[in-house]
């Protein structure tokens, strides 16, 4: 259904997405790329004009690779020269990518507490420079063959707070907190330059943001509201400091009901933003399209866009869509340069 979903979206004002590569799938072989399951959704975003920031590895590898093996880098790098090829040559220059998913938290999932693959524990800083050495390969690969492609990140964006008056604790938790920008620092070679980042290798900053992004440390969630929540727009001046790069909100979005409250905040807080200097290229709703959920395959409504009606158009959460056209209107009313409002 790509291309009436790409065609959905376009109506609800939406014409940038982000959206995978399935890795797996097209490399089933070592070296042999089965594009099948890509060039329907390239082709349907070329002839409808939609702008794609294309993952390449969103937590899932080909089963003859060994993430942990010093050739995985290299080996990915071949893939995404071979993505970088055939997009050039279908599309033209200047595709936009996103290399790797969300690499401190898949380190945090993956290799530290065992939650998703490759299901390891206490290896989170090994397998995020891993990762990070993947992302620069990649990123190398792709300017050789388009050298005007562009990137992205996408990074969890969190606030960790001590709850408790005992110095150790205070020092701990803003440091889990600082622990948020490592794999950024690690591509740029801010930090452990031997790993062979680089400050162009950072083009824009994206960052995840969801309404459980802040938490006491070893406690619970902050809700948004409560006197120790800290306003986005607050983070998103701190990213902005660091790094003095352009920022995608590269996902966000809230379940059920909450659905448009949370991209009424989220519209907010950018435009707060933005008032005040800070480069916001673009919201990204994640997902657009409701899911079933990772642990227990319940329906997640999470989405713009629900369950399939026939071949043509999807269900519509129609709360969320009035909020949609509502921020997009709000946006349009602003001085500064309009961000264009993505989907994954």
């Amino acid at each position: 259904m790509t291309d009436a979903d790409y065609r959905q979206l376009s109506a609800h004002g939406m014409a940038a997405v982000r959206d995978g590569l399935r890795w797996h799938l097209i490399e089933s072989a070592p070296g042999h790329y089965d594009w099948s399951s890509f060039l329907p959704m390239l082709r349907s975003a070329e002839a409808l004009g939609t702008q794609v920031v294309w993952d390449l590895c969103h937590y899932g590898w080909p089963d003859h690779l060994d993430i942990w093996s010093k050739d995985f880098p290299d080996h990915f790098g071949r893939f995404a020269a071979a993505v970088a090829r055939l997009v050039r040559d279908e599309t033209g220059p200047q595709a936009f990518y996103c290399p790797v998913n969300e690499i401190s938290y898949w380190a945090w999932a993956g290799a530290e507490v065992g939650r998703i693959n490759p299901c390891a524990v206490g290896r989170a800083g090994e397998l995020k420079r891993q990762l990070v050495r993947s992302a620069i390969a990649a990123i190398e690969a792709i300017r050789a063959e388009d050298p005007t492609a562009r990137f992205i990140t996408a990074e969890p964006l969190i606030n960790v707070v001590s709850g408790s008056p005992e110095p150790q604790h205070i020092f701990d938790a803003e440091q889990y907190r600082l622990s948020q920008f490592e794999a950024v620092d690690l591509l740029t070679g801010r930090i452990e330059p031997g790993l062979g980042g680089r400050s162009d290798y950072l083009d824009v900053v994206g960052i995840n943001f969801y309404p459980d992004n802040q938490w006491y440390l070893g406690g619970s969630t902050i809700p948004l509201g409560h006197h120790a929540y800290r306003p986005l727009s607050e983070m998103l001046e701190e990213v902005q400091a660091r790094y003095g790069r352009p920022i995608l909100i590269a996902e966000t979005g809230a379940e059920g009901s909450a659905r448009p409250a949370w991209l009424h905040y989220i519209g907010a807080e950018v435009r707060d933003a933005r008032a005040r200097g800070i480069s916001v290229e673009g919201i990204c709703l994640y997902p657009v399209l409701d899911y079933p959920g990772w642990e227990n395959e319940r329906l997640c409504q999470v989405g713009l866009l629900g369950e399939a009606e026939g071949w043509e158009k999807r269900s519509v959460c129609v709360r969320t869509a009035s909020e949609l056209r509502r921020q997009q209107a709000l946006f349009e009313d602003v001085a500064a340069p309009e961000p264009a409002t993505a989907a994954e």
